[in-house]
């Protein structure tokens, strides 16, 4: 119920720095609540209130959260994403803890527009929907897409972003490295970009409860793949033909 209670008051924007604000304490005090500790029945109703829940609507809504949350979409729920940018991005947002109002105030969302994805959603399986604008997401956060739908979907409009960056400039960030790996050494590789992932959804969240500034959207890519060395090996033939 606590972990229920921290993602709706995520949702609703209520970040440890607000709550202390509100019930006038420190905002290690409101961190230790947002951990579970220190709550009394109280304190879970009071902030329960700000989420425009009570008690029993908490209690009813963790009885029905599911044990497991989806891992992966299948090919259907794929497609039907990948045929709106949308609806794709809403939903990659819900999963990530924004809620559906953050967003319309962001994008400038007609209600009606945000009424009609978030209903889709529902009906693909991948939200539950309560009172007062709530919603939780139906899949886990760490969601790896293997089919070709959402991929195909990232290569026609968020592989570009990246592909116009000028790496030259000098507020350009990126890593790159070259290295030799054997398939497990790959795989281990592979591990290491995903647990990179985990880490960046977890700074999202802490810095959701902490950050003074304002808060803008950003687009991260974690690539790999075998290097092609043509390019080096013609840039050797050049070298010894002059050499010679």
């Amino acid at each position: 119920m606590v972990a229920l209670l921290r993602r709706q008051l995520r949702q609703a924007g209520w970040t440890a720095r607000r709550l202390a604000g509100e019930f006038q304490v420190s905002e290690a005090t409101a961190k230790r609540w947002l951990s579970g500790k220190g709550l009394t029945l109280e304190r879970i109703e009071r902030l329960a209130a700000l989420c425009g829940m009570g008690i029993a609507d908490l209690a009813r809504d963790a009885e029905h959260a599911q044990p497991g949350l989806a891992r992966e979409l299948t090919l259907a729920q794929e497609r039907e994403l990948a045929s709106d940018v949308f609806l794709s991005f809403l939903f990659m947002t819900i999963v990530g803890g924004i809620s559906p109002q953050e967003i319309a105030e962001d994008l400038g969302v007609p209600a009606q527009l945000m009424e009609t994805a978030l209903a889709k959603l529902e009906r693909l399986a991948l939200i539950d929907r309560f009172g007062n604008g709530r919603v939780r997401p139906l899949v886990d956060r760490a969601i790896i897409f293997r089919k070709s739908p959402m991929r195909a979907l990232f290569e026609a409009y968020m592989k570009p972003h990246f592909l116009a960056i000028d790496f030259a400039a000098a507020d350009a960030v990126y890593a790159s490295e070259v290295m030799k790996l054997s398939d497990a050494g790959a795989a281990m590789l592979v591990e290491l970009i995903e647990q990179h992932r985990r880490d960046v959804q977890a700074l999202a969240e802490r810095d959701r409860d902490s950050a003074l500034l304002t808060r803008k959207w950003y687009g991260m890519l974690c690539a790999m793949r075998p290097l092609d060395l043509q390019m080096l090996n013609k840039a050797v033939s050049k070298e010894s033909d002059w050499g010679g």
